[in-house]
């Protein structure tokens, strides 16, 4: 275990592609946990990162460990590539923009025209299942799921709560963060 997003726990460097993964569990947890403390009035401190076989992020929930699996909630791969380019200018703000960024972001615009409500039943019914498939060396898991798609408001999964056929799957507890910043109340999905 780790609180460091660039280097494993024996103190060799992660590559590109593990740190944007860490800081983006990171930030997802960060948020998670603040709104968790705010609205249940319960302490949610320390974050250190774990190795496969466990969940992605560790915790301590009112004193007692708690595991925390991640996931992010997209419209599209269009939508992953622009975040993934956003924290890889935060982890190396050296690097050159890509000009695929803007283009990329116009098509998130046209992608606002679509059956948004249909969008979102395939993409949070594909995390659960994705998620549902996994085992770890956990005693109590919650999954986190961010919405980082400007598509989807609050509103909107609160449409789609009770519409969820959720697959059996090893959580405690099930999260959904329902905007990147995290300034809309969490849901409880289970």
């Amino acid at each position: 275990m780790t609180s460091d997003i660039h280097h494993y726990d024996d103190g060799k460097p992660l590559n590109r592609s593990e740190t944007v993964k860490r800081q983006l569990e990171r930030d997802a947890a960060r948020l998670f946990m603040r709104a968790y403390e705010k609205q249940h009035g319960i302490p949610i401190r320390d974050i250190w990162h774990n190795e496969p076989a466990k969940p992605d992020v560790s915790c301590h929930l009112d004193g007692q460990p708690l595991d925390l699996e991640i996931a992010h909630l997209y419209a599209s791969s269009s939508e992953a590539k622009i975040l993934t380019h956003h924290i890889t200018q935060q982890v190396e703000p050296d690097a050159e923009p890509s000009s695929e960024s803007q283009e990329l972001r116009r098509y998130l615009q046209e992608l606002t025209e679509l059956d948004v409500r249909q969008r979102l039943q395939v993409a949070l019914g594909n995390i659960l299942r994705q998620k549902s498939k996994k085992h770890y060396l956990s005693d109590r898991v919650w999954l986190i799921i961010r919405n980082v798609s400007p598509l989807w408001q609050s509103t909107d999964f609160l449409g789609q709560v009770n519409q969820l056929l959720l697959p059996n799957h090893p959580f405690e507890q099930i999260w959904l963060l329902p905007d990147y910043e995290g300034q809309q109340p969490l849901i409880r999905l289970f």
